[in-house]
């Protein structure tokens, strides 16, 4: 694979360097890779950290599916032997169950850090109460927090939330106290409301504002950042004390390069030409054959191509030729006969990922009535399938 300080790069104005802690965890960098479904498994949290230091997180592990020894479960909670820090998310409606996934996770030391989800906004989590519909419930998401921080003991854990459900029902300045009182290590907040799934912009407005509620810890802002520029301006702008990434890295790892670029004040690779995607692209194939076995390794690669591509002046029938690739061999014989171009500068901001929004949010029948009532969430949502 490419070095990614070969490519062209353009200049950004001299920054301080900054780290990232996390409990005891420093981080080189104050960036950190969202979970996200079927994608941030150990093969690409893998790629990615070859091209810029970070925190890697897991794709969201369910609690009680990790209890129940759920075997799909534990192996989306597997790292590689050589993975640090080990960085898993965990998602539940029931403090038992959180509780009791992070004492065995800890138990059998393979985590080093533990990040709650309540921000997810698919509607199979959300009309249980879990995800980004269960801070509004200030009491059961006290008991889920509280529960995790006292059975991780050492092991820092973080929380992830959203704006709140939406513009009516508004709970991150809350989940963020909340999560600071109790001994979080470090809060994160997407700039959208559950309501807005993915439409419109990000409010960077609020991770300003959670910042300045949230004193004591790190606060990480998360939303529309689709360029390495775009972190240092969310700093800039929010005074937040680092950036998640999520779907800005679709099919483009090396945005974590780029990043560490521009938060060392260095000049930023331009993204690669379509021959040194081609050689990623490889490299990515390859590392989730390793992971899954060549059948499942190899489909596993081919939602990732589109979003490789995207941008490029590739034609349409390769695409879809990658789309539908049985093994590595036409995987190579595709990209070998690719074009060397560079992706055009229009399209360096070319979004990628879900964009659907807004939505009527799925909630438990009456959720709505009382923020502090003693209500606890459907246990069905604990049922939920890991990775989303």
């Amino acid at each position: 694979m490419s070095n990614p300080t070969t490519y062209s790069s353009v200049s950004t104005p001299s920054v301080e360097p900054k780290t990232l802690n996390i409990g005891s965890i420093t981080v080189p960098l104050p960036v950190v890779l969202a979970p996200m479904a079927g994608v941030t498994n150990a093969p690409f949290r893998r790629l990615c950290k070859q091209f810029g230091a970070g925190l890697y997180v897991s794709e969201m592990i369910s609690a009680r599916a990790l209890c129940e020894g759920s075997n799909k479960t534990d192996m989306l909670a597997r790292f590689a032997d050589d993975e640090n820090p080990r960085s898993l998310q965990l998602a539940g409606v029931n403090p038992t169950y959180i509780g009791e996934a992070v004492r065995r996770l800890r138990h059998d030391d393979r985590v080093d850090h533990f990040d709650l989800n309540f921000g997810c906004p698919v509607r199979k989590v959300t009309r249980h109460g879990g995800g980004g519909a269960l801070p509004y419930k200030r009491k059961l998401y006290t008991s889920i927090v509280k529960a995790a921080i006292d059975a991780a003991g050492p092991v820092p854990v973080t929380v992830k939330f959203r704006v709140g459900i939406n513009d009516e029902h508004v709970t991150y300045l809350d989940a963020g106290k909340i999560a600071e009182d109790l001994g979080a290590a470090a809060v994160a907040l997407h700039g959208r409301t559950v309501e807005q799934l993915y439409s419109g912009e990000a409010d960077w407005s609020t991770i300003a504002r959670l910042k300045e509620t949230v004193t004591s810890i790190p606060v990480l802002g998360n939303g529309d950042i689709w360029e390495a520029a775009d972190a240092l301006r969310m700093v800039d702008e929010t005074g937040c004390d680092g950036v998640v990434i999520g779907r800005g890295c679709l099919g483009r790892p090396w945005l974590f390069g780029q990043l560490a670029a521009a938060f060392r004040g260095e000049p930023i690779p331009k993204p690669p030409t379509t021959a040194e995607v081609a050689e990623i692209m490889t490299e990515h194939a390859r590392l989730l054959v390793e992971w899954f076995g060549d059948y499942k390794g190899v489909r596993e690669f081919r939602k990732h191509t589109a979003w490789y591509l995207k941008g490029y002046p590739v034609g349409g029938e390769v695409r879809g030729l990658l789309g539908r690739i049985d093994s590595l061999e036409e995987l190579t014989t595709l990209l070998d006969g690719l074009p060397d171009v560079i992706l055009p500068e229009e399209n360096y901001r070319v979004f990628r990922g879900h964009t659907r929004g807004p939505q009527t949010v799925s909630l438990p029948e009456r959720w709505l009535d009382d923020p502090f009532d003693d209500a606890l969430a459907d246990a069905a949502g604990d049922s939920a399938a890991s990775g989303g």
